[in-house]
């Protein structure tokens, strides 16, 4: 009963990290420039992986996709494919967590469910990883390159998703960590002695 409630919590909370991870992917709030001097007309520019914003002085914001031809930075890069690769590891492990549920029968024995509960909190602990890994790296990029832009008449600073990516991060990774303890050997022991 513990088991199967744990096993409930983690899969919830690992479900809710994976959809903060395509929140996090789709936000054009990775970073922000703030441009200053006597000429400005775009005071505000939001970056993220796959669109950008501009905020005039009216407030008036106007978003759009990166073109072909324009060439993202290194760090933006990398976190673009870092993200889809996290959230293509959520969603097997979404499907794995279901394959492991009580109430479904993709997998009847239930020390291969066991397996199965164990394998998917891996998954989501690696997609963690992997969120940790774009979000930290991005923002020590973007805390690096304060100095240089300041002399370009410009600032940098982090944006909003990536305080959503750390949030996105605990709860893949404490779901994952649920999921993995629920089906400890004693679990897997007392689920046998029932059925």
């Amino acid at each position: 009963m513990v088991c199967e409630r744990r096993q409930r919590v983690g899969f919830a909370l690992a479900v809710i990290g994976f959809l903060g991870a395509i929140t996090v992917c789709a936000l054009p709030m990775w970073k922000f420039k703030v441009f200053f001097g006597k000429t400005v007309t775009e005071p505000l520019i939001w970056e993220g992986l796959w669109m950008y914003c501009v905020v005039k002085s009216t407030g008036e914001m106007q978003c759009k996709r990166y073109g072909f031809n324009y060439v993202l930075p290194p760090d933006l890069q990398v976190a673009r494919a870092l993200m889809v690769i996290a959230i293509i590891a959520a969603v097997v492990g979404i499907i794995l967590g279901i394959s492991a549920g009580k109430c479904t029968n993709f997998v009847k024995d239930p020390r291969a469910k066991v397996r199965v509960a164990i394998a998917a909190g891996i998954v989501f602990i690696c997609a963690g990883i992997l969120i940790l890994i774009t979000v930290s790296w991005s923002a020590y990029t973007i805390s690096t390159g304060r100095n240089y832009l300041q002399t370009m008449n410009a600032a940098t600073d982090l944006g909003i998703a990536l305080l959503f990516g750390w949030g996105t991060t605990v709860l893949l990774i404490l779901g994952g960590a649920l999921l993995c303890s629920s089906c400890s050997s004693k679990g897997l022991s007392s689920s046998t002695k029932k059925e």
